[in-house]
């Protein structure tokens, strides 16, 4: 079995129902991060749709949260969801502005160790990764 992520017509993605399901449950906890609604809402059974306007705010602010935070436990929880969620992006022809931004330190998210302040997010870590899942992800 497996649903799909669509724009209208326009299917971004067809995901096995437990990854589908994983990934609509990911986007609902992560949105307090960024207080934002995810735009993702099922329509049927093993259809999900996504309002791209929705959806794209709501990935970039993702994308800069991830950039912008010196601590690697919520890059780590943040990044997988992230990547994932910039191909669909994509794959509707759109863009995630943050990916072209300069991050700065969010002071929410700091994490000092014994050397310091430790480094901010990695822009290309995350094209990398998301590179990485378009091939993993049907249409």
């Amino acid at each position: 079995m497996s649903q799909y992520f669509q724009v209208g017509d326009v299917v971004l993605w067809n995901p096995a129902t437990r990854v589908a399901q994983l990934f609509l449950r990911s986007s609902e906890a992560i949105a307090p991060l960024v207080d934002l609604p995810t735009g993702i809402s099922l329509v049927m059974g093993d259809e999900y749709d996504i309002d791209l306007d929705t959806f794209t705010v709501f990935v970039d602010a993702l994308v800069h949260r991830y950039l912008s935070s010196s601590h690697p436990i919520l890059r780590s929880l943040l990044e997988g969801f992230t990547a994932t969620a910039i191909v669909l992006v994509e794959r509707a022809g759109r863009s995630v502005p943050a990916l072209t931004e300069t991050p700065t330190r969010d002071p929410r998210d700091v994490s000092v160790g014994p050397s310091g302040i430790a480094a901010l997010g990695d822009i290309e870590h995350l094209r990398v990764l998301a590179a990485d899942h378009a091939g993993a992800m049907p249409v």
